[in-house]
């Protein structure tokens, strides 16, 4: 089976669990998770010089997510891989703000690595920091050289440097992450099966025969649907209301309905990110560069996601 390939960090821990004859434990491991990206967010935005109440709130906003509190009555892998993107995401920042040193962007990688070992979504996560580090690097470098910082607490510029931190992130990333792809080249041929599937050639001895019944049906379908033309088949949706998807999910939502994401998020999470480039007086911020991180972030996220589906879908049409 398919899903016997994916990464399972997480379920590896609930093994001791069920190992120990609970089936209970797992889901509140599950919900720990929530509760410990709700402590990164409160701790960090504290390190930000933000009032304890607003950091509160921050880290309440997040924990009280409806999709958040569904998920935080099951055993799955989503707030896990959510705790150790938010790691991830926090360490690179801890990073820039504190002189670049190394240890830092190791505990970053550590993180991103553990993330994708906890689910394959945690790849994007990994291509977006790579991505990320060297306009980190450059917008924080212009910040250490005026004044907010004192003159023993300046890094020196060097070119090389962002390459540097990239080459041990992702070392420290695929490292953690290298027990899966391993296993599932010795098994399969393919480090991320059942992913790319046409850029591996992946083994198909011992498969099940279900799923290779499923398979080949698939394979001699004159014509392939794709998610999109999908969502549009079933649920009747213009082009618009596909385009419209990633907005959609902030306003709509209901539990246990594919048609509405099976899950709510919250119309504030939509709102909100743009009152932090309000300005609150005339002292230079130097935290803007971080507000474009986590503003951009998230719609980068989204892009990586569903821009191959997007153009094959106008394609289509």
């Amino acid at each position: 089976m398919s899903w016997s390939y994916y990464p399972m960090n997480l379920d590896m821990l609930y093994m001791i669990a069920l190992y120990a004859g609970s089936d209970i434990i797992p889901k509140f491991i599950h919900f720990t998770f929530a509760l410990l990206t709700s402590w990164l967010i409160f701790s960090h935005l504290k390190k930000r010089e933000i009032p304890t109440n607003l950091a509160l709130a921050g880290s309440l906003l997040f924990i009280t997510i409806p999709v958040i509190i569904k998920l935080s009555i099951t055993a799955y892998v989503d707030l896990g891989l959510i705790f150790f993107s938010t790691a991830s995401l926090i360490s690179l920042l801890n990073w820039a703000d504190n002189g670049f040193k190394i240890k830092h962007i190791i505990i970053s990688g550590i993180s991103c690595g553990l993330a994708m070992g906890t689910k394959y979504n945690g790849l994007i996560i990994f291509m977006l920091m790579v991505l990320f580090i060297p306009w980190i690097y450059s917008k924080k470098i212009n910040f250490f050289k005026n004044d907010l910082y004192k003159k023993d607490q300046k890094p020196a510029f060097h070119y090389l440097a962002p390459i540097n931190a990239m080459v041990i992130f992702s070392l420290a990333a695929l490292i953690l992450f290298s027990p899966w792809m391993i296993r599932n080249i010795i098994w399969k041929g393919n480090p991320l099966y059942p992913l790319y599937q046409n850029v591996f050639p992946s083994k198909n001895d011992n498969v099940c025969p279900v799923e290779k019944a499923v398979s080949d049906m698939e394979e001699n379908k004159p014509f392939k649907f794709g998610t999109l033309l999908y969502r549009k088949m079933l649920y009747n949706e213009s082009i618009v209301d596909i385009m419209m998807l990633p907005a959609r999910i902030f306003f709509q939502g209901e539990d246990d309905n594919p048609a509405l994401f099976d899950g709510r998020l919250t119309p504030l999470l939509f709102f909100l990110p743009f009152f932090a480039f309000f300005k609150t007086g005339t002292k230079t911020d130097r935290y803007q560069y971080e507000k474009y991180f986590f503003f951009f972030l998230p719609y980068l996220f989204c892009c990586l996601c569903y821009l191959p589906l997007y153009s094959a879908f106008v394609i289509l049409q």
